[in-house]
């Protein structure tokens, strides 16, 4: 029981407009980089909220289980170990400490879970061979195919908008050996002049949906309690990681709760290295505290896209000092705390907490900070 006599609200989230129940541990799968290029904004956006997340549980009295995978087995990552003329496993490597490096400057918590895909080709190959033996998958020409006509559906989405989205991020909807433009390799052929392993249906390599739910199903098992990730991840990487999951497992839904956390624009286009208007967090670090860029990307609703500017850094520094001042006040009111809690609890409403806190000080504030990361 807490010291407001209550015992209702502790072990409990509410989440995407799901009540969450929790006991002892939240099971949280955070879809994660593929290390092949800098940090920029939006993948800085992405992981302090699953951060964030992680020290909300703690709170309200739940342990954060936190797998965070690394895609160091993938197309684009291949192509520029390639360019740089290095293998891509140290590339990959070199990437991933890079990422880690600035996540610590952000004062992010290590994840329990960090596996890396390379190590799970095994188990691709066993999820393959499981989907194939139950019908949800077919073999051929040495590749093997998930059903996904189904998919884009029950994403909520429309079949010509699914194809966009599809092409947009190498879905291949128009491979001839495909018996539907949605299905999608679990275990792609490769040729002689890509790195592959060898498995049943010849030399090939993992699909990059299958990676992810060889390495969730590994941690945990057959369903998690939160997956995050962005939100342009929607459709189609994690439709079909839950798809996939759920036709191995017979596990209905694979996960109880969906974090898909707002795009990050630049003069409202999605941050690409194509586009070239990545915001890269090196670049902010060297002249803003890492609690003002925290602030920035936390006062706002999680799952709201929004428009970067230097004018919002401004606006975080002065939200912060508000923060900190309210913090060396005393309290204006016993109920505060409980009251930060509610909000954050209630689909992790960070703008309504350090209203609250702000205006309360004292406790109230100075739980804020560190419940934040803002210390």
């Amino acid at each position: 029981m807490n010291g407001h006599g209550r015992w209702d609200a502790y072990g409990a989230l509410q989440l995407s407009g799901t009540s969450l129940p929790l006991l002892d541990r939240a099971r949280v799968y955070a879809c994660g980089i593929t290390p092949y290029d800098v940090t920029h904004l939006g993948h800085a956006a992405t992981f302090v909220w699953v951060d964030v997340l992680g020290r909300v549980l703690r709170l309200v009295g739940v342990e954060p289980d936190v797998c965070r995978n690394v895609t160091d087995v993938d197309d684009v990552l291949d192509a520029a170990a390639a360019r740089a003329g290095t293998d891509a496993d140290w590339f990959a490597a070199v990437g991933q400490f890079r990422f880690e490096t600035e996540m610590a400057k952000l004062n992010l918590r290590q994840p329990q879970h960090e596996p890396r895909a390379h190590r799970y080709i095994p188990h691709v190959v066993r999820l393959a061979r499981h989907l194939v033996d139950s019908g949800a998958a077919y073999v051929r020409d040495g590749s093997v195919y998930f059903r996904g006509h189904h998919v884009p559906a029950r994403a909520g989405l429309d079949r010509h908008r699914a194809r966009e989205l599809a092409v947009e991020f190498d879905g291949r909807p128009d491979d001839p050996a495909k018996d539907d433009p949605f299905d999608v390799a679990v275990w792609q052929a490769a040729g002689p002049d890509r790195v592959g392993w060898e498995s049943p249906w010849g030399t090939g390599r993992p699909g990059w949906h299958a990676e992810c739910v060889a390495m969730s199903a590994s941690v945990f098992g057959s369903g998690v309690d939160i997956h995050a990730g962005g939100a342009d991840l929607s459709f189609p990487h994690h439709a079909y990681h839950a798809a996939m999951a759920e036709a191995l497992t017979g596990v209905t839904p694979y996960t109880r709760a969906w974090l898909h956390v707002g795009t990050v624009t630049v003069a409202g286009r999605k941050m690409a290295k194509s586009a070239d208007n990545l915001v890269l967090v090196s670049d902010l670090l060297a002249e803003h505290a890492p609690a003002v860029l925290r602030m920035m990307i936390l006062d706002r609703r999680w799952h709201d896209s929004w428009d970067f500017s230097i004018d919002l850094l401004d606006a975080a520094g002065g939200r912060l000092e508000q923060l900190y001042s309210a913090a060396s006040r005393r309290a204006t009111g016993d109920t505060a705390p409980e009251r930060v809690r509610r909000a954050l609890s209630t689909e992790l409403d960070v703008p309504a907490a350090l209203d609250i806190a702000i205006d309360s000080g004292g406790d109230a504030a100075r739980s804020l900070v560190s419940v934040l990361g803002l210390s």
